[in-house]
């Protein structure tokens, strides 16, 4: 597993100030993605434990909000593994900060069963459309895109979108 980025104070994510990482490699390779160069799963750095250190320790910043995790595509099989790693060791440090992640993958379709959700607030799922891409979206690119409430839709059994007041 590899990982591309980490922004230490990122407002454009998720809510607040937040820490973000941004995984290595992607098969999606959405038309127009803004970030091409996470696509191949050579590049970019190793992900090991020191990352999951790095990013813990700059989370524990009171301004930090909490982390989000973009791509590449961190649901990706060749990277959940380390995703879901790093989320559970997020929540299990930082219970009332949020995670935030964004996937090709469907919540519903691919995902709803894996380890990670357990540890994801918020997911915004689904393939960037570039033919359905609006400017007005808050916290997506595509109008197909979803903001799912992860734990209130686990708990409900049925797709329950993120609100932001």
């Amino acid at each position: 597993m590899r990982y591309n980025l980490i922004r230490e104070m990122d407002i454009s994510n998720g809510p607040g100030v937040r820490v973000s990482i941004f995984m290595q490699g992607c098969s999606f390779h959405c038309k127009n993605c803004f970030n091409q160069e996470t696509w191949s799963f050579e590049g970019g750095k190793e992900f090991n434990d020191d990352t999951i250190n790095k990013v813990l320790d700059l989370c524990s910043k009171k301004h930090i909000k909490g982390l989000s995790i973009l791509g590449g595509e961190p649901m990706h099989p060749k990277n959940i593994e380390a995703t879901t790693k790093l989320a559970k060791a997020f929540k299990e440090k930082y219970p009332n900060k949020s995670l935030w992640v964004w996937s090709g993958f469907k919540f519903d379709e691919d995902l709803k069963d894996k380890e990670v959700v357990k540890y994801i607030d918020v997911l915004v799922d689904g393939t960037y459309k570039d033919e359905l891409h609006d400017f007005t979206l808050k916290w997506k690119g595509s109008s197909n895109q979803r903001v799912i409430n992860v734990q209130q839709s686990l708990k409900n059994n049925e797709i329950s979108l993120f609100i932001d007041y």
